[in-house]
């Protein structure tokens, strides 16, 4: 057993690593092959150049970057959570709230930006509620499923044995909606660092050590500073990488032992 999940662990890494280093091999292959400049596709090693050159910038811009991005992404999980749990819990608000909802996340976040701005003013905050706009509607559309579509037999079931309608929504509904839940926290986590970095585009302070991964870009892309450009990339990556691994492990810890999906994977 012990050999077993060894050897799974090994594939899960070594997997992986093999093809990100055929990945690098193909990248300077392609650059020597059809001789492509600098400024179009910078070699890996230059991109790590410029990236440690760099690095102070990158450092406080990363840091601004995911300050906006753990405001954004935990607002938008208390707010849409709360919200789930009205429209689940009343079919006139559900009727009633969740056709504006579709509309405002119809509508794109490039338009909303400047309203934003004279609202909330330039800076963080302005960054923050972009961020939440993009994280929300995941949330709430995942958990809210997940909470109305709970398996008839057991509500009624709860109903038999006259429960009331926090004691369903406590002991049925929510634990029933937990795979939802963390479906739409993981597709939010991905989108956490997209709308912090365009938030900080168009409404960061874009000086000093107040400006986030986003000003950066655009500061280096004007400067045509392609190496540190793909450094800012992967830097921004990381944020992701680490948004989605966080949430992965604390959907592993939720579920692992009852849900299908993690059943399969331990046998």
């Amino acid at each position: 057993m012990k050999l077993s999940r060894a050897s799974a662990l090994a594939g899960n890494i070594g997997w992986p690593l093999v093809v990100g280093l055929l990945f690098v091999a193909a990248w300077y292959a392609a650059i020597e092959l059809f001789n492509i400049p600098e400024y179009q596709l910078p070699l890996p090693h230059r991109i790590v150049e410029e990236g440690i050159h760099e690095a102070p910038t990158l450092w406080s811009g990363l840091l601004q970057t995911a300050w906006a991005c753990v405001l954004g992404f935990f607002t938008s999980v208390v707010g849409g959570v709360v919200l789930s749990v009205l429209l689940a819990f009343s079919n006139i608000a559900y009727k009633g709230i969740y056709p504006y909802i579709l509309i405002l996340k119809m509508t794109p976040v490039i338009v909303l930006a400047p309203i934003i701005i004279i609202w909330f003013g330039q800076g963080l905050g302005s960054i923050t509620v972009i961020t939440f706009l993009i994280c929300f509607f995941p949330i709430v559309a995942n958990t809210t499923m997940g909470l109305r579509s709970t398996d008839r037999g057991l509500v009624d079931l709860f109903r038999v044995y006259s429960a009331s309608r926090w004691q369903e929504m406590l002991h049925l509904r929510i634990p029933a909606a937990l795979p939802y839940f963390f479906t739409g926290l993981k597709i939010a986590a991905a989108l956490t660092p997209i709308g912090a970095l365009y938030g900080d585009t168009v409404a960061g302070m874009g000086s000093g050590s107040d400006a986030g991964l986003g000003f950066v870009v655009v500061i280096f892309s004007s400067q045509l500073k392609v190496p540190a450009l793909f450094a800012a990339a992967f830097t921004a990556c990381a944020i992701g990488f680490a948004f989605v691994g966080l949430v992965n492990i604390l959907s592993w810890w939720a579920l692992h032992r009852w849900h299908d999906a993690y059943q399969e994977e331990g046998r």
